[in-house]
């Protein structure tokens, strides 16, 4: 998305929220990508640099969040990360950024080997370039009896050669890969993963609860002793409840197991709490049993987002999208969003969650499990200018990225 304003002083004053805390009165200033100052508006006159900025008060009922992290996300506005040209890469991240995700991490799904290297070694150079955090592999090592929209025919037992493969056609951009714990060579899995700053992300698992909970605990020891500057050390779930068996009270399975370690704040659980992978009611229940500080809310999204309903695709699978839903067209199980991470964030506020835990779970704990705690997902002085304007009914106003000012994403793709 071209940006409409260069990168250059200016200050908000208004409500903000961050650190899972909600300030009424507050200034940010920005100095080109780079946040300045962060603070109440009497620290603000006493600055010595104030006379720099151009301070601009927002009006009444609008909120400055931190730019939203997105940690699984297969594409948009027709652009499948999975498969896509980089012409329809280049547009996806554009309207995603855009429409208030400054951060994201590009998903890959489980494929003919061959297509999932091409891919990674084309995301990576949006990697470099910074439009990209990195890259996620949904796969290839997935239960058969869970794979959701994941093609059967390419799923497989771990194994170490391709991995390492993958890593080295992402130029080093691997950041998480989702994996089943009860395949065969899944610890050897998880400590290779871990030793090369990758965070091992539990799911499309049919394993019980225990082999669940000794496949995290190690995840954990692994990413402790790995020794990476910033790194996180709790391993994450892809799409808690979907791709996995339902929590039933005899057989908790990896549903129990993740819940007590979530709660333990020994793992962070995502949530595709767009209203059709889970619903509000549930999503209430996990922030109110587990913390926002154990939950990123994330997409899913696919290239339908931004989309009207119709044809698209998701990797080498043919998806139909009707009424926002998105389901292969050859079994009807679900295959990824539509929604982008406003949505969800909107959609979460509307399931009773409160704003301030939303947004956390939305920017500060997707920036922990990225190691990017101290750069991006809060509003503080020196981290990088990634910020949202929301009005009352938390539209998005403004969206800002290290510190440009982004055009709207057009009204034809909303």
């Amino acid at each position: 998305m071209t940006s409409i304003t260069p990168a250059l002083r200016f200050a908000l004053a208004g409500r903000v929220i961050s650190d899972g805390r909600l300030k009424e009165d507050s200034v940010i200033a920005v100095e080109g990508h780079r946040i300045t100052f962060a603070g109440n508006p009497t620290e603000f006159a006493f600055w010595d640099q104030r006379s720099d900025y151009e301070l601009t008060r927002l009006p009444e009922g609008y909120t400055i969040v931190p730019g939203l992290i997105d940690l699984h996300c297969h594409g948009a506005v027709g652009g499948d990360f999975p498969g896509g040209t980089a012409q329809e890469i280049r547009s996806a991240i554009d309207f995603l950024h855009a429409s208030g995700t400054t951060t994201l991490l590009a998903s890959l799904v489980t494929a003919d080997r061959s297509k999932m290297l091409e891919q990674a070694a084309l995301l990576a150079g949006f990697c470099e370039s910074g439009d990209l955090a990195g890259i996620h592999s949904e796969g290839p090592f997935l239960s058969h009896a869970r794979c959701g929209a994941q093609d059967p025919a390419f799923l497989s037992d771990p194994d170490p050669d391709f991995v390492d493969e993958l890593i080295g056609a992402a130029q080093g951009q691997l950041r998480t890969m989702t994996y089943a714990p009860e395949l065969a060579g899944s610890e050897a899995l998880v400590e290779q993963l871990a030793s090369q700053g990758v965070v091992p992300s539990l799911g499309h698992t049919d394993a019980d609860a225990a082999t669940v909970t000794d496949s995290l605990n190690l995840a954990r020891e692994e990413l402790a002793s790995a020794g990476f500057d910033g790194f996180t050390e709790n391993p994450t779930i892809t799409h808690l409840f979907n791709g996995m068996p339902p929590l039933h009270h005899r057989s908790p399975g990896p549903v129990g197991a993740c819940l007590e370690l979530a709660v333990a704040g020994h793992v962070i659980v995502e949530l595709i709490a767009d209203g059709t992978h889970l619903a509000p009611d549930m999503v209430r229940t996990l922030f109110s049993l587990i913390g926002a500080r154990s939950i990123a809310l994330v997409t899913d999204s696919m290239a339908a987002a931004g989309l009207r309903d119709g044809s698209y695709e998701l990797g080498p699978a043919q998806v139909t999208v009707l009424n926002g839903e998105a389901r292969l067209t050859s079994n009807g199980a679900l295959a990824g969003g539509t929604a982008t991470m406003l949505q969800v964030v909107q959609r979460t506020v509307a399931a009773g969650v409160p704003l301030h835990d939303a947004i956390a779970s939305a920017t500060a704990v997707p920036a922990s499990v990225l190691g990017l705690s101290d750069e991006a997902g809060r509003l503080h002085q020196g981290f990088v200018a990634d910020l949202l304007v929301l009005n009352e009914d938390l539209g998005l106003e403004r969206t800002y990225r290290r510190g440009v000012l982004l055009g709207k994403p057009p009204e034809r793709n909303l």
